[in-house]
């Protein structure tokens, strides 16, 4: 958790800008920017070096204000989360905001982001400031979450693969709704089930929906999920008119959610569900029936099974995680047997990724997966600290046992590919790249890269790099 005083300085603007920017009109020099297109660089006035990806609803007009959301990915790819939230934010009359330039990194970073993304937006469009969310993925939540927690102007926060401990701050009072998404195989599903029980024991209003997938941005349909509770969450405080049409169709679809969980025989996803759509619709439409089979359902073995069962999971996931990642953290020290611990936690990371290779039992896959997921990304900030501070050689050791870890992340062979250039390693270099290249699903984004990556300067100019880079621009 980064340091909350420092914190509070780079953040304590947003709050007072906000305040500042309450009641007034935006600029009509600024105003004028297409509807139901997503525009993927929008450059900020003030900070031309900032910009930002745009989604305005088709019926957006500065003749009243709109709900805003903010959005924060770790790798600053503004448009992945406005892209998957564009339809649910056309039907529910949201605009969404995607910064261009906050990524994991330093906190002054993202806080100066996130300053030349409100006041631009407020300088060129009509905002509703009871109705300021912020989202993030990662550590892009980390971010949404630490922002909201400072600044006091949030109405609530949607978070994906990452949460945030409510407990350690002072203020007991729940200033903003969370709305929380996870993947099944996501490393950080047990940090999101406990942020959502401390969120419950706060007395905050929040959320879970768990996906089928890996550590990414939730689909779009969970998306659909969380701006359409936001929406009951706003008419709960008044921010919002009611619509009673609306309501109800929430009503049937977690109704309906909760029923076919129970009847494929997962009662204790059943439970859960039973539970949070009686609390979404708690003074809306208040459906007995719904705490009634969540009772119910609690007093089943079953919920008790499950319940053990998903901590068992998440203490076997740290199990299988433990030796291999005290191995990283040894790496770190330079030891004198430095090659020989590399070599060991190379071996393990290849058995465990073995083992999911050929594991038939969902459940265990799962663990293995989350485990295995969880060890790239320590890899991963290991070596980019190191790359940070212009070591390749420790960096490039990190960066190939993440590879192990994972032989199609297009993020770790990039990074290998970086430090092995950084290196004077040509051939390992083109290597690097020919095998991100034939794993990218962004072909696009990933020709942007080779074509703006200074490591590789000194490569354009001959046949294998621009091979590699012909054939990305043909996709």
């Amino acid at each position: 958790m980064p340091n909350f005083r420092l914190l509070l300085a780079a953040l304590s603007f947003i709050a007072s800008l906000l305040l500042a920017l309450q009641g007034q009109s935006p600029s009509e020099r600024f105003s004028h920017l297409q509807t139901g297109i997503i525009l993927p660089k929008v450059v900020a006035h003030a900070k031309p070096e900032q910009s930002y990806a745009l989604y305005l609803p088709s019926a957006y007009s500065p003749d009243k204000r709109w709900p805003i959301i903010y959005a924060f990915d770790p790798g600053a790819r503004g448009s992945v989360p406005v892209e998957l939230m564009k339809e649910a934010a056309e039907r529910h009359g949201y605009i969404l905001v995607g910064s261009n330039n906050s990524r994991n990194g330093s906190w002054k970073m993202e806080a100066e982001a996130a300053e030349a993304i409100v006041q631009d937006t407020h300088a060129r469009l009509s905002i509703d400031d009871r109705r300021v969310y912020f989202a993030g993925f990662s550590g892009g939540a980390r971010v949404a979450a630490q922002i909201a927690q400072v600044c006091k102007c949030a109405a609530g926060v949607l978070l994906n693969g990452a949460g945030f401990h409510p407990m350690a701050f002072e203020s007991k009072e729940a200033p903003f709704v969370v709305f929380a998404a996870v993947g099944t195989f996501d490393f950080n599903c047990p940090e999101l089930v406990s942020t959502d029980d401390e969120l419950e024991k706060l007395g905050y209003p929040h959320f879970l929906r768990p996906f089928e997938g890996p550590h990414q941005w939730a689909p779009a349909s969970a998306m659909e999920d969380a701006l359409a509770w936001f929406r009951l969450q706003a008419m709960k405080s008044g921010r919002e008119g009611r619509d009673d049409s609306f309501i109800a169709l929430q009503a049937a679809k977690e109704t309906d959610r909760a029923r076919a969980l129970e009847q494929s025989g997962d009662l204790y996803a059943a439970w859960k569900e039973y539970r949070q759509a009686a609390l979404m619709l708690a003074g809306l439409a208040d459906d007995p029936a719904l705490s009634a089979r969540a009772g119910a359902l609690e007093k089943d073995k079953a919920i008790r099974d499950g319940a053990k069962r998903e901590k068992q999971e998440f203490e076997e996931q740290e199990d299988m995680s433990r030796e291999i990642s005290t191995g990283l953290f040894e790496l770190q020290q330079n030891p004198l047997n430095r090659a020989e611990i590399r070599n060991t936690v190379e071996k393990q990371l290849a058995a465990l990724r073995s083992r999911a290779e050929h594991e038939k039992r969902q459940e265990r896959l799962r663990v293995i997966k989350r485990a295995l997921a969880g060890l790239l990304v320590q890899a991963m900030e290991m070596g980019n600290a190191w790359l940070a501070q212009k070591d390749s050689s420790h960096a490039k050791d990190y960066f190939e046992l993440a590879s192990v870890a994972d032989p199609d992340s297009t993020w770790a062979l990039g990074n290998l590919a970086v430090a092995r250039a950084m290196d004077g390693d040509r051939k390992g270099t083109l290597d690097a790249l020919r095998r991100a290249k034939s794993k990218t699903k962004d072909p696009v984004r990933f020709t942007e890269w080779l074509n703006e990556e200074p490591t590789f300067a000194k490569l354009r100019s001959i046949p294998e790099f621009s091979a590699i880079l012909g054939t990305s621009t043909q996709h």
